[in-house]
């Protein structure tokens, strides 16, 4: 029998329990699931970061710890964490990042807000065909890749941004210090897609934002600290970017009294583009274990130094 400690909020124990237990018999697997064991006794722990478990030392038998998220940046730094690391990429959780990504380059696209804004008047207007609306991502993971290959087969030009050097079909990709600049240089609209580590904190800053083009709209759903938000409100006072969606904060909940809220170029979401979805997520964390027990690598695999 493997012993797999579910370490969440207690609220999702009554999302996750049958879902997990479904796709641990669908892979064949003998798995006690319980969210109470003696740490000693853990062979997987299956994790949120904002659960209770924060000293792994006890858990000498682990054998990796398996997040529920996407992010990792609230866990990469623990030391006491010396088991393999293994973040969520849920196809579902994929599939509706693309749909909302899709949805709000397609919102700007189409001017969907100034027809909102004219119902008492007539007032004509026809938006440019997708392929003369250049759009830019940054981070071309395994969301960045997908939200990249919609938009593709839209007919939008994308480029795309990444650490390192990327190599996607039908996409423009820049990479490194040298890279930014160009991926920039005529985005009209900038989706940010990269994770929160020490290099990409305010990737997109005042230097940043002055290299877009004029009146560059702006989406992230990504993470809060990607955006140095002085920077961007006085953008957004200048003209230099038109409107910005932000479905992700600094703090959440955003403040009540936080400018952004208030800001006539700016759409607040409440972190809602994206969520791990628990049939999809339970059966990646049940290939995990399967290819632990059986000796094999597991998949999504955390570089901590990289801190994703």
């Amino acid at each position: 029998m493997i012993n797999a400690l579910f370490a969440a909020r207690p609220e999702r124990w009554e999302t996750y329990e049958a879902p997990l237990k479904a796709a641990f018999i669908a892979n064949g697997l003998k798995v006690d699931l319980r969210q109470d064991f003696a740490p000693e006794d853990v062979d997987y722990i299956v994790y949120a970061p904002n659960s209770g478990v924060q000293d792994f030392r006890p858990y000498t038998r682990c054998k990796a710890v398996l997040n529920l998220w996407a992010g990792v940046e609230k866990i990469t730094g623990n030391e006491t964490l010396t088991q393999p690391l293994c973040r969520m990429v849920d196809p579902g959780l994929t599939q509706s990042m693309v749909e909302w990504v899709t949805g709000h380059v397609l919102r700007y696209h189409l001017e969907i807000d100034r027809s909102v804004a004219l119902q008492d008047r007539w007032q004509p207007y026809v938006p440019p065909l997708a392929e003369e609306r250049p759009v830019t991502i940054l981070g071309l993971g395994a969301l960045g890749h997908a939200c990249a290959k919609a938009l593709t087969q839209l007919g939008f030009p994308v480029s795309g941004w990444s650490r390192t050097a990327k190599d996607l079909p039908d996409v423009t990709c820049h990479h490194g210090s040298g890279g930014l600049k160009p991926a920039l240089a005529n985005a009209q609209i900038v989706v940010l897609l990269l994770p929160d580590t020490p290099q990409t904190e305010n990737i997109l800053n005042a230097r940043s934002l002055g290299l877009l083009p004029q009146g560059a709209r702006l989406i992230n759903p990504g993470r809060g600290p990607l955006i140095d938000d002085t920077a961007l409100l006085a953008a957004l006072d200048s003209g230099q970017i038109d409107h910005a969606t932000l479905d992700v904060f600094r703090v959440e909940p955003l403040p009540h009294d936080h400018p952004y809220w208030a800001h006539p170029r700016v759409t607040v979401t409440p972190h809602i583009a994206a969520e791990t979805r628990p049939l999809t997520a339970s059966r990646v964390i049940a290939e995990n274990i399967r290819r632990g027990e059986a000796g094999e690598d597991f998949v999504h695999v955390v570089d901590r130094e990289r801190g994703y």
